[in-house]
């Protein structure tokens, strides 16, 4: 398990594309991780499920990416899901960290790193990101980088055999150019 960095911020974690030599370490972290993640995400957590992952992030249509830190551990998870192209270009946003990483501003981190791939690589015009109402830090992460709350869809995602409202939050690449554009200003 990871221990936290000392000093204000953790060393610099980047991104890494999902492959099969990947699955040991990777269900490892979701088994560690299920008291974090009951009731908001349910990732993969079989050897079957995970293929099925990698061959969705095979297809266009999802890209997955491992947040890693400096010595190669994994650190988190995001993912850009249900993609449409044409006259959308949108997708949804996804996330988790794994337990150990929480708090550390990995996600922030790894979102900083993934939403210049979103708007350029990927040519994608919007993201989409739902929320449950009750999770403060990932609002709040959100909101930080860019994203504006557009309403609340009423109990739109079955998590834990549950359905859950959640807050529908979005960010165009017009929107995060003008952010990333006065940020450099400034």
């Amino acid at each position: 398990m990871p221990t936290p960095a000392t000093g204000a911020q953790r060393p610099p974690i980047r991104l890494r594309t999902p492959a099969p030599e990947d699955a040991s370490a990777f269900l490892a972290a979701v088994a560690a991780s299920r008291r974090l993640h009951a009731g908001r995400v349910s990732p993969p957590d079989t050897r079957a499920l995970y293929r099925t992952w990698l061959e969705r992030i095979g297809d266009g249509s999802y890209f997955g990416h491992f947040l890693v830190d400096d010595a190669g551990e994994l650190a988190g998870v995001v993912n850009l899901s249900e993609v449409i192209r044409g006259g959308y270009q949108s997708a949804f946003l996804g996330y988790y960290v794994f337990a150990g990483y929480e708090c550390q501003g990995i996600m922030s981190q790894g979102l900083r790193l993934v939403l210049p791939r979103a708007f350029g690589q990927y040519r994608l015009h919007r993201l989409e990101a739902a929320i449950q109402p009750g999770n403060i830090a990932s609002r709040r992460l959100v909101e930080n980088i860019g994203f504006h709350l557009e309403g609340v869809a009423r109990r739109s995602v079955k998590i834990g055999g549950r359905w859950r409202d959640h807050e529908r939050w979005a960010i165009t690449a017009e929107q995060w150019r003008g952010r990333a554009s006065r940020r450099r200003k400034a």
